[in-house]
């Protein structure tokens, strides 16, 4: 692997651990294997320019080709505007494993007690949330989301327990949403607070 493709493998791993995604997160998001981002990463592997574009796409980047002598202005703008409060991306990085840890749980193949709507609800609530840069008060919510998660895991009899889970991962996705912009490029669809439908 050359030295153009080993700076760009580092740059893809450093916004990937900056956005507090794990390997296999970002292979969701876009659409590329787990191990094919391994790969890349541990410069295994020439890269492809489609896996390029969309691992870039999910990370918040943007692929141009700008003047070879104009490349020290960019760089310096790419600095300038980088986060910089490292306690910031490790408490999101954090906050994003406490939900893949949420999401294994829920996926554990012994967790029956799980209705399929509810299995659903908390899939989307997920899916939508990794796409934010979390926050320590986030990441507490995500916390005592697992905790009533487990609680009712243990005892499915108190259906509360479940009820209150599920509304507590909504009520953080709907803060977010609502009040924090996405960290993600593409363009969204406005969106609406979810009715608690769980009733």
């Amino acid at each position: 692997m050359g030295y153009s493709t080993q700076h760009i493998a580092k740059a893809l791993r450093e916004a990937r651990e900056n956005k507090g995604l794990s390997q296999r997160e970002l292979s969701q998001s876009a659409g590329v294997p787990q191990s094919h981002i391994s790969k890349i990463e541990n410069g295994n592997v020439d890269l492809r320019l489609t896996s390029l574009v969309e691992l870039a796409r999910a990370l918040d980047l943007e692929l141009t080709l700008v003047p070879r002598n104009t490349v020290p202005a960019v760089q310096s703008i790419v600095r300038t505007s980088a986060p910089s409060t490292s306690p910031d991306r490790a408490i999101a990085r954090k906050a994003h494993n406490e939900l893949a840890r949420l999401r294994d749980t829920i996926d554990h193949p012994s967790h029956t007690a799980l209705a399929r709507n509810q299995l659903d609800q908390f899939h989307r609530y997920l899916r939508e949330l990794q796409h934010f840069r979390l926050s320590q008060s986030d990441l507490k919510s995500i916390q005592e989301t697992h905790k009533a998660l487990t609680e009712f895991l243990a005892h499915p009899e108190n259906r509360y327990t479940i009820e209150k889970s599920l509304q507590q991962i909504q009520e953080l996705r709907n803060h977010l949403v609502h009040q924090r912009p996405t960290t993600l490029p593409s363009a969204r669809p406005a969106y609406s607070l979810d009715e608690d439908d769980n009733a």
